[in-house]
């Protein structure tokens, strides 16, 4: 194996990135429940998912790769509006229900990037500003008949489709595809 690091993401857009900025790593998809705890607050929740994720991928590639000691890169990305986390839509009704309330208004994107070993873990978050501008119910149910928003936080993709919505950002574009590429390449420096 050439790979320098472990990627615990099935994330097509984290593969791209990190793949963008010339790393050779293998990945592996560890099973983590991504449910907020009471009173969490948002920017706790995403940093504890990216920490878990990297840890469970720790355990998970010592069982793979039992001769191999590779870091593990974890992240997760949420979308904010107040205080409440929009996660990945259930079902038509509740990507709508997300999407009106982002409609003409603001809310924020949080990345969180964690690296770890068997010795230690490093994690940073990045928070976006984004700016929606209003939506349309027929652009809302043309949107989710593309698929687009099924599998996504906060019910869309500024990569895709979900970009046209998006008036202006203030904060790292990569990382609310879902990996900011300066921090994330700085946390990986520290432990290659």
């Amino acid at each position: 194996m050439s790979s320098s690091f472990l990627l615990a993401s099935g994330s097509p857009r984290r593969k791209e990135l990190l793949t963008l900025l010339g790393y050779q790593f293998d990945i592996i998809i560890p099973n983590i429940e991504e449910q907020q705890n009471t009173g969490e607050l948002p920017q706790d929740y995403v940093a504890r998912l990216s920490r878990e994720k990297a840890q469970a991928g720790l355990v998970l590639a010592k069982a793979i790769y039992p001769h191999l000691s590779l870091p593990v890169l974890g992240a997760d990305t949420i979308v904010v509006i107040g205080h409440r986390v929009l996660e990945k839509p259930v079902d038509y009704n509740d990507s709508k229900n997300m999407l009106q309330q982002l409609s003409g208004g603001k809310h924020q994107v949080m990345t969180s990037v964690t690296v770890a070993d068997h010795n230690r873990f490093k994690t940073t978050t990045v928070v976006t500003d984004v700016w929606f501008k209003v939506l349309t119910e027929s652009e809302i149910q043309a949107y989710w008949q593309s698929g687009e928003p099924c599998d996504k936080a906060g019910s869309y993709g500024i990569q895709g489709i979900g970009g046209r919505f998006v008036s202006r950002i203030e904060g790292s574009y990569h990382a609310v595809m879902g990996l900011p590429l300066m921090e994330t390449d700085l946390l990986l420096t520290d432990f290659l």
